[in-house]
């Protein structure tokens, strides 16, 4: 048998699994064992079922490099959930999103985004429920289909306001599986804090050693809340003078060093999710990264930090114009690019831009060191209302 056939073959056994139900997309922090054992049960039927290793390791190979693009690219999902074994194999395949410039697992949501490309993708907002979903795009002529990636839900409070972070549509809470995060603002707008649900080296460390609130050199000791390790604070400037303006805001991250931002500079890079929300935080390895042994006194004065890139005004159109390569099509206050403020190399390079492109529809584009659930988080501050900036 060819290995053509073989891959067309092994291609249209995961489209017949897939209609049967066996979506990750649903269950994405682990996969079912009913669900893996009807798999390997049908494999066993199959004509590859008994494949020598170092040929199977060549087609699950060839499948990751064919399926570029979602919704194909769900083959490769589907192969990582047969077994133990292939999944083993697909975690070396696919490489991480800094590299391929993909996303493919849930994982690699909290990942790096591209060096030197930005991940393009949109957010939709529901005004009426208070929800905003994050797709990837998959067709740049249109904002109408894309691969669905985080949905984030608005909650109210008396002193402050939070937008609970899920993987799922669905169920978007703090105690459901699917939780990974939050974003939380202070009363009038201008402060906000990411709180990951999982701990990073990164974050640990920003912690431990204290973290630089934005605008302020003074080092505070944060009350972290039970399961949530804030991994970014981000800052409106006050308008105390009530002028009309573009909005001025600035991000520290946490678990992000500066250093990330140099030739051959690396950022925490995480691996997996926890498995079981009963495991101890310290005890589970969640990170490889080769800044994992990042000083403490390196860690406080080193941290990245973005700021919005400065938009020129426009003598004949009268506003405020930034250039977003045609992403964004509507003028608002929401809009902005923001860019490393610790490096004249890197200053210019558009780390996170997001844009009205209609009337619940915006832009969010990403790259390296930022990953989206990052990036989403500070999306979202742009949308809360800020009393004291406009």
């Amino acid at each position: 048998m060819s290995f053509k056939s073989i891959i067309q073959d092994m291609k249209g056994e995961f489209g017949s699994i897939s209609r049967k139900g066996f979506g990750l997309r649903s269950r994405s922090l682990k996969l079912v064992e009913d669900d893996s054992m009807i798999i390997v049960d049908a494999l066993k039927q199959s004509c590859w079922a008994n494949m020598p290793p170092e040929l199977l390791r060549d087609v699950l190979m060839r499948i990751e490099a064919s399926e570029c693009t979602w919704p194909p690219r769900k083959n490769v999902v589907s192969c990582a959930g047969v077994c133990r074994n292939w999944r083993e194999i697909m975690k070396e395949i696919v490489k991480n999103p800094e590299l391929s410039g993909k996303l493919t697992f849930p994982i690699s949501l909290k990942q790096p985004g591209s060096r030197g490309s930005l991940i393009q993708c949109y957010i939709k907002r529901n005004r009426s429920a208070q929800t905003y979903h994050l797709y990837l795009s998959l067709n740049q002529a249109s904002n109408d289909d894309g691969k669905f990636l985080l949905a984030a839900k608005k909650c109210r409070r008396a002193t402050c306001t939070d937008y609970i972070i899920s993987l799922s549509p669905e169920d978007v809470s703090k105690g459901s599986s699917t939780y990974i995060g939050k974003l939380r603002s202070n009363f009038l707008g201008t402060k906000f804090t990411i709180y990951d649900a999982q701990p990073s080296n990164g974050g640990v460390l920003a912690t431990k050693c204290r973290s630089f609130r934005p605008g302020s050199m003074k080092r505070v000791s944060p009350r972290v809340p039970a399961g949530n390790y804030p991994v970014s604070h981000i800052s409106y400037e006050l308008n105390v003078l009530g002028s009309r303006g573009p909005r001025r805001m600035q991000c520290v991250m946490n678990a992000i060093p500066a250093s990330a931002m140099e030739p051959g500079g690396v950022a925490p890079t995480q691996t997996e999710f926890l498995v079981n929300k009963t495991d101890s935080f310290s005890s589970v390895p969640f990170f490889r990264s080769k800044s994992a042994g990042m000083g403490m006194e390196s860690c406080e004065s080193h941290l990245l930090m973005l700021k919005n890139k400065a938009p020129r005004w426009h003598e004949q159109l009268q506003c405020w114009c930034l250039n977003f390569n045609g992403r964004v099509t509507v003028a608002s206050v929401k809009n902005f690019q923001l860019v490393a403020c610790s490096g004249e190399e890197n200053g210019e390079d558009v780390i996170v831009q997001f844009g009205k492109v209609g009337k619940d529809a915006f832009t969010m584009d990403y790259q390296y060191p930022i990953s989206a659930f990052q990036a989403f988080a500070i999306c979202l501050s742009s949308f809360d209302t800020k009393i004291a900036c406009e």
